[in-house]
């Protein structure tokens, strides 16, 4: 039976874009903000510029099942050229842009690209210092020739000159691209998306077209996505949500990508696009609350009053409206009051005055930060998902939203979990396998296509909800028994402003000790309004009023654990301050920013000895990384903190989670 019109059509990423600009060509598909100005493609320009761009490649020499590497900032070429890649018959390959060369020379050696489409210098630059260890690379496309007018050009080609070859190509080249075209299917290769690697080596993610539509078309429909809606392009492309959201949905949906001008301006550019659908990991969401308590801090007194006495309302009653459940008519007049004080103009700040439906995932949020943009009248749900599963596991519906759970099973996903307590699922978004990795394929993915996440988790027995405890390799136990999960005690630090980042240790220990990272923003503010001096972080981080400061926020977390029969016995014993922020170049954390523990144990093993010893303080030098590749050392002396335990028999049954700083009573 010959294949229909709709399938031809929804096959492949490629043939979604060919669909898009035949039957709404002149809506817009790209945006981005360049010199100030925001430029826009329709699907029928997109369409045309990726048929040019993969005629460009052909001629270039790019052959059928190629892997082409992708670094660089979210920009419409860049997504354009891994639309393109597919065309031609081959893989498009995205890199972390903020990668040093050693880990892009691993990448690039390991799927053995051949190409590199590169977005400005910085990245040709370490694409050139590795030439040497990426053995299979042989020509690098540029996108922003600006300070590259001297370099060898011999394998270096301007993005603007592959077009110039598309345009003149031959009949020759058009009858090619025809017959690649024709022969991607939903079983060919989509992309290859290297994981996090937490523990290790990152994993290349092989996953096909029928993955990414399937995942696509799915989310789409739960959502009720469509060509009206927007999103912004600011995560890193690399990421599997960020291909989901830039290229599947919006290829799926016809919806627009808008991609800011910079780092610098995301905040602005979000406020001018107002993004209807929107993504934000947990760290971007406790950046702009701490931004939000800082500016509160630095109010005058009428203002902290208003803000503190709406927002106080807004946590009581503003869920319940947003979910559509019953509240007294006086209550919903004060919040509309506060809407038009308050909420509104906060959400106009934070460029979230739009969004339909949002969401956040990649690690656990504090409850209080959830509940807080959801008080709001903001639509913010959580998913849980894994670049295996080409993101979606589960979702939230509507009036369903819980910060302590993840939801239920996604629509077409069965979840089970077994008797050790992991989690697993199968899926039409399922992945492959782990490129020229059989032996971890067969470890997470079995032959009935149940993937192992690694994930601890259950069922809540009336919900039916999941919820997800931590890491399964992180769970362990106490030397007295105790349940012992380090990311839940983590997450609610994190809640606090004065907090960035924070390790807890104790598996098979006495008792739990922790690590914390200050948040410079937040506590260079505080630190300013109390006429406390200092020159650095590290003399910032070891003074001793910011240590009593994290000291009391430590404190209130462990009244709050005292209360959990499970974790009870995860409250903290005693803590240090970091004289150095933990950093990815430096291999403390993933470059989506999870934390690396074992690495973290390894290089820091005699801090932790000394937190499970008598010592108050300890002097330590350790090395870093500078932003261009040197070496250098960082020498301190800490000071190590005993803290306040609540026997389980003392817990106060009132004890809560924290309110944000600046909004405590």
């Amino acid at each position: 039976m010959s294949e229909s019109a709709e399938n031809r059509r929804t096959r492949s990423v490629p043939a979604l874009f060919r669909r898009n600009a035949a039957q709404f060509g002149s809506e817009p598909a790209y945006r981005e903000k360049e010199f100030g100005i925001w430029q826009c493609w329709t699907w029928a320009q997109v369409s045309a510029q990726v048929e040019t761009l993969a005629k460009g490649l052909i001629d270039l020499g790019l052959d059928e099942g190629d892997f082409v590497a992708i670094v660089g900032r979210n920009r419409p070429d860049l997504y354009m050229s891994m639309v393109a890649v597919q065309m031609a018959g081959a893989v498009p390959v995205p890199l972390y842009q903020d990668a040093v060369a050693d880990e892009m020379a691993w990448t690039l050696d390991h799927c053995g690209a051949r190409f590199v489409i590169a977005g400005d210098q910085e990245q040709v630059d370490k694409v050139l210092e590795i030439q040497g260890k990426a053995t299979t690379l042989e020509t690098v496309i540029y996108l922003d020739p600006r300070g590259l007018r001297n370099y060898d050009h011999t394998r270096l080609h301007s993005y603007r000159s592959l077009l110039e070859r598309g345009e003149k190509a031959g009949s020759a080249i058009t009858d090619e691209l025809e017959r690649r075209e024709a022969a991607i299917d939903s079983e060919s290769i989509c992309v290859i998306l290297y994981t996090s690697g937490t523990t290790g080596r990152s994993k290349g993610v092989v996953l096909t077209h029928g993955n990414i539509i399937s995942a696509s078309r799915i989310s789409a429909k739960f959502d009720k996505l469509g060509r009206e809606d927007n999103v912004l392009a600011y995560m890193p492309m690399a990421w599997v949500g960020d291909f989901i959201f830039s290229i599947g949905q919006a290829s799926w949906t016809g919806f627009c990508v808008n991609c800011p001008e910079s780092a610098d301006t995301m905040t602005t550019d979000l406020r001018e696009i107002g993004p209807s659908y929107f993504f934000a990991p947990p760290r971007v969401l406790e950046h702009r609350l701490t931004e939000v308590m800082i500016r509160m801090e630095d109010a005058g007194r009428i203002k902290r009053g208003l803000f503190g006495y709406f927002m106080d309302h807004a946590r009581r009653v503003g869920a319940s409206i947003l979910d559509r459940r019953p509240v007294g008519l006086l209550d919903r007049i004060k919040y509309a009051l506060g809407e038009i004080l308050i909420y509104g103009p906060l959400k106009n700040t934070l460029g979230y005055s739009r969004i339909r439906v949002g969401y956040t995932a990649g690690e656990a949020i504090g409850p209080d930060i959830f509940d807080f943009y959801r008080s709001l009248g903001i639509n913010l749900k959580q998913l849980y998902g894994q670049t295996e599963a080409s993101v979606f596991i589960t979702y939230q519906p509507d009036n369903e939203v819980r910060s302590d759970t993840v939801g239920i099973a996604a629509p077409e996903v069965d979840l089970r979990v077994d008797e050790k307590g992991e989690v697993f699922y199968r899926c039409p978004g399922v992945f492959r396998e782990y490129y020229r990795d059989p032996e971890n394929t067969r470890a997470t993915k079995d032959a009935d296509g149940w993937v192992a996440t690694g994930d601890a988790g259950f069922f809540e027995k009336k919900s039916g909800h999941l919820r997800i405890i931590d890491r399964a390799k992180d769970v362990g136990k106490l030397a007295d028994g105790r349940m012992f999960a380090p990311k839940y005690v983590e997450n609610k630090l994190k809640f606090y402003p004065s907090i960035l980042e924070a390790v807890v240790f104790g598996l098979d220990r006495e008792h739990c000790v922790a690590f914390i990272n200050i948040d410079l923003a937040a506590v260079g503010s505080w630190a300013e309004r109390g006429n406390i001096a200092y020159s650095s972080y590290q003399e910032l981080a070891g003074h001793p009023q910011v240590l009593d400061r994290i000291q009391s926020h430590i404190e209130e977390v462990n009244a709050q654990l005292a209360n959990d029969e499970m974790l009870g016995g995860c409250q903290i014993r005693r803590f240090l301050v970091l004289h150095k922020e933990l950093d990815a170049d430096d291999g403390e954390l993933t470059r989506t920013r999870k934390v690396r523990r074992q690495v973290i144990g390894e290089k820091y093993g005699d801090l932790i000895e000394a937190l499970y010893s008598e010592r108050s303080r300890i002097s330590t030098e350790t090395e870093v990384t500078y932003e261009d590749g040197r070496k250098g050392s960082i020498a301190a002396d800490l000071d190590l903190r005993d803290t306040k335990v609540v026997p389980a028999e003392d817990a106060s049954p009132a004890s809560g989670s924290p309110m944000p700083e600046g909004s405590r009573k």
